[in-house]
C-alpha cells in the first residue's frame, strides 16, 4: 500500500474534476509540470521540483506516467499514485525534454490534443520552447491554470491540514515574541520560531521568513540578518508553517520598548485595513471588493501610497520558492469568493523615507456566512 496524505477517494475526485475541465477545454492529454498540481493529482511531495518533471495525465483513465530526475525515483515509487515512474539523468547527463519526447512517441501521445502547463518557477523558458517545438500541432491549449483553478476551494481534509499548520504557526509566533530581547540578532530570534515549528511537525518552509526590525521595517521582504535588536525597534515578521505541504502564513507587528505615536498610527492603519477587508469577505463577493475596501481605509489614513503590496492572495500547498495561488485580492482580479477558499489578508504600509513599515498577516477561511480567521494569536500591537 502506498503511503499518501489523502484517501484514494479524494484523489479520484480530483482526477475526475480535472478530466472534466480537460474535456471542456478540448484537451486529450495534459502535461502537468507544476509540483503543486502533480502533488494534487498523485500525491508526490519529493524535491523533484528542483529539476524538470512531468506527469502525463490522459483524458481517459488509465496508467499514469510520471517523469522526474532519477534521484527522485525511489520516493515517487513509494509516495505517489503514479503507476509508471520514468527517470532522466542521474547515471549520466540527459536532456529531460528528450526523455519527454521519448514517452510521447512511445505512447502515441503526439496524435492527441495536448494541453501544457508553463508554471513561472518550475519550467525554464528554454525548456518551454523545446516542449512547444516537440509538441508542434499537437499543442492546443495553454493549461497553466487548468488544474489550479479547480483547487481554490479546499476539501475538509485539506482544511484539516491547513488548520494544523495555522496552529503550528501560532506556536512559532509565541516563540518569536518570547525571544525578542535587546542585543539578540534577527537570525537568533527567527531560529527560535523555526525550531518550534519544525519540532511540532512543520515541513521546511517553502519561502524564507521575513523579519524587518528598526530601519529595516521599511522593507517588505527583509530576510533576517545579523542586525542586533535595539530598544525602540519597530518590528514586523512573516512566515509560513507547512504541514504536509499545506501552508498557513502569519505576520504580526511589534515593538521592543516604548513605541512612538507614529508607530502606533501605522499599526492602526494596517489593522483597520485588515479588519475592513475581512469584514467584506463572504461567498459571492468579487475579490476586487475587499481590496477596494482595504485601500479605502489606508487612503483615509493618508497611507494608501505606501501600500506597495497586494491586499491578499490564495494560499496553496507550498513548494519552494512560494506558497501562493493565482487567486488574489487586487484591482485586476477576475475571481469571486466561494466558501472553502483560504486567502491571506495583508494590506501593508511601508514608508521608506521614514524607515518604518508594518504588515499584519492572517489566513482567512471563507465560510457560508462570512470569514473565519484561522490564527488564534493576538492581532494587537505587541509591545515587549
Amino acid at each position: 500500500m502506498k503511503e499518501l496524505d489523502f484517501e484514494p477517494a479524494e484523489f479520484a475526485d480530483r482526477q475526475r474534476r480535472v478530466r472534466a475541465a480537460m474535456r471542456a477545454a478540448g484537451v486529450e492529454l495534459l502535461l502537468v509540470t507544476s509540483p503543486i498540481n502533480i502533488n494534487y493529482l498523485v500525491g508526490a511531495r519529493s524535491k523533484g521540483y528542483q529539476h524538470f518533471q512531468c506527469l502525463f495525465f490522459p483524458l481517459e483513465p488509465g496508467p499514469l506516467i510520471l517523469l522526474s530526475k532519477l534521484a527522485e525515483r525511489a520516493e515517487l515509487t513509494d509516495f505517489s499514485l503514479a503507476d509508471d515512474i520514468r527517470s532522466w539523468g542521474g547515471y549520466e547527463p540527459e536532456d529531460p525534454i528528450a526523455a519527454t519526447k521519448k514517452i510521447l512517441d512511445e505512447k502515441g501521445y503526439l496524435r492527441k490534443k495536448i494541453g501544457l502547463e508553463a508554471p513561472r518557477y518550475y519550467v525554464s523558458p528554454h525548456e518551454y520552447m523545446q516542449l512547444r517545438e516537440v509538441l508542434g500541432a499537437a499543442f492546443v491549449h495553454d493549461a497553466t491554470r487548468l488544474v489550479e483553478d479547480l483547487k481554490y476551494v479546499k476539501s475538509p481534509a485539506e482544511l484539516a491540514y491547513i488548520r494544523r499548520a495555522a496552529a503550528i504557526a501560532d506556536a512559532g509566533m509565541r516563540s518569536f515574541v518570547d525571544a525578542l530581547a535587546e542585543g539578540r540578532t534577527e537570525l537568533e530570534v527567527a531560529a527560535e520560531a523555526h525550531r518550534t515549528m519544525m519540532a511540532l511537525g512543520s515541513d521546511a518552509p517553502p519561502s524564507p521568513m521575513n523579519v524587518g526590525a528598526g530601519e529595516r521595517s521599511a522593507y517588505a521582504h527583509a530576510m533576517p540578518n545579523e542586525r542586533r535588536l535595539r530598544k525602540g525597534d519597530f518590528i514586523h515578521n512573516e512566515y509560513g508553517a507547512s504541514y504536509r505541504r499545506y501552508v498557513a502564513t502569519l505576520g504580526r507587528v511589534m515593538c521592543l520598548g516604548t513605541p512612538t505615536d507614529r508607530m502606533r498610527e501605522i499599526y492602526q492603519a494596517v489593522r483597520d485595513a485588515s479588519d475592513a477587508c475581512i469584514a467584506t469577505m463572504r461567498p459571492g463577493v468579487a475579490c476586487v471588493e475587499p481590496h477596494r475596501v482595504a485601500r479605502g481605509v489606508l487612503r483615509k489614513a493618508g497611507m494608501e501610497q505606501f501600500s506597495v503590496h497586494t491586499t491578499g492572495y490564495g494560499i496553496a500547498p507550498g513548494f519552494p520558492p512560494a506558497w501562493g495561488e493565482s487567486i488574489h485580492m487586487f484591482a485586476d482580479s477576475p475571481y469571486t469568493l466561494e466558501a472553502g477558499m483560504v486567502l491571506s489578508v495583508e494590506p501593508p504600509v511601508y514608508i521608506h523615507e521614514e524607515k518604518l513599515g508594518a504588515r499584519m498577516i492572517d489566513n482567512v477561511l471563507v465560510t457560508e456566512t462570512g470569514a473565519e480567521i484561522l490564527s488564534g494569536f493576538t492581532r494587537d500591537f505587541i509591545v515587549v
